[in-house]
């Protein structure tokens, strides 16, 4: 893996005696996708701010890669000392929308490209880009006030991207939307991604992020459990597999009364379907196999799965109790 492009490094924050942040330490590489996983009210919106230097640490530093003049190596500088360089590097949509209501989308887009000081010809450019990325050029001209809430937050996306960023950051991007829009809004994100905008996103939606996400780090009471691929943190953390089996006529005391009970976790029978969570799933499946047979089952469906992240997630979480 290349050098990370920001190094979090033992990082605490406390509001009062509010511990909200525990030395937390995490890298962020160039192109990924990093999740930050936690319920509400675990640190997520605080790492997001002192990510890029809103807000400043009682502990630890929070670093970005950066070259100094052409030709020299690349090196490291504290997002708090060179906040002028920094926040060119990313864009950052929070909760709250920060588009300016009585400003159409188009008009929006100028305006934020100007706070970076853009040329009107780079403002025009990227303009039209994001506005066709985002699929508001029905509403280019519509005032920001009345669009409806996927609109909103595409908006607002934009706005952060209008200086063409590196790094995208977005804090819950998909909050109060319903599930139709949330895919919307994830499609839009994996396309930036693909165009090769390196994004770190807030959440709290485990499922959806599965399949979107380089990297996820499972966050709770401020402290960081584990960082890593979907699959790394499911052959890490997982203790069991599940096979879900439907068969017919559907005999599952049958089927299931001679498996060895040491191989055995749990067994359920919901519905027509019979449910095995197994930390040894091969025997297990070879008995079940011959079972069906010697009683003439006949096989409709068969599965076998991983954890879910969410089960990641609530494993970890215990362990730590």
């Amino acid at each position: 893996m290349s050098e990370p492009i920001f190094k979090v490094r033992n990082v605490s924050k406390a509001f009062g005696k509010n511990l909200v942040l525990n030395n937390i330490s995490f890298d962020i590489y160039k192109g990924e996708i990093l999740g930050i996983i936690g319920a509400s009210g675990s640190g997520k919106t605080t790492i997001l701010n002192t990510l890029i230097g809103f807000l400043k640490p009682e502990k630890g530093e929070v670093l970005f890669k950066t070259k100094l003049q052409p030709g020299i190596p690349a090196n490291y500088r504290s997002v708090l000392t060179k906040q002028d360089t920094v926040k060119h590097l990313y864009g950052f949509a929070a909760q709250v929308p920060s588009f300016q209501e009585n400003l159409t989308v188009k008009e929006n887009l100028e305006y934020f490209g100007s706070l970076y000081n853009l040329s009107k010809t780079a403002i025009q450019k990227n303009s039209t880009i994001l506005i066709k990325l985002m699929n508001l050029q029905m509403s280019a001209n519509t005032v920001a006030k009345i669009l409806s809430g996927g609109m909103e937050r595409r908006l607002d996306i934009a706005c952060s991207l209008i200086h063409n960023p590196p790094v995208l950051i977005l804090d819950e991007p998909t909050a109060d939307l319903d599930p139709v829009l949330r895919d919307h809004i994830w499609d839009i994100i994996d396309k930036i991604n693909r165009n090769g905008t390196t994004i770190v996103l807030a959440s709290h939606h485990l499922i959806e992020l599965e399949s979107l996400c380089s990297r996820i780090a499972f966050l709770k009471d401020g402290k960081i459990l584990h960082v890593g691929s979907p699959e790394e943190l499911k052959i890490k953390v997982a203790n069991f597999q599940e096979i879900l089996l439907e068969t017919y006529p559907g005999d599952y005391k049958k089927i299931i009364e001679n498996i060895d009970e040491k191989y055995i976790m749990s067994k359920r029978i919901i519905g027509n379907k019979l449910i095995i969570r197994t930390k040894n799933v091969g025997p297990v499946l070879k008995t079940l196999l011959d079972k069906m047979q010697e009683n003439k089952e006949t096989i409709v469906d068969i599965n076998v799965s991983k954890q879910s992240l969410d089960d990641v997630f609530k494993t970890l979480t215990k362990k730590q109790k």
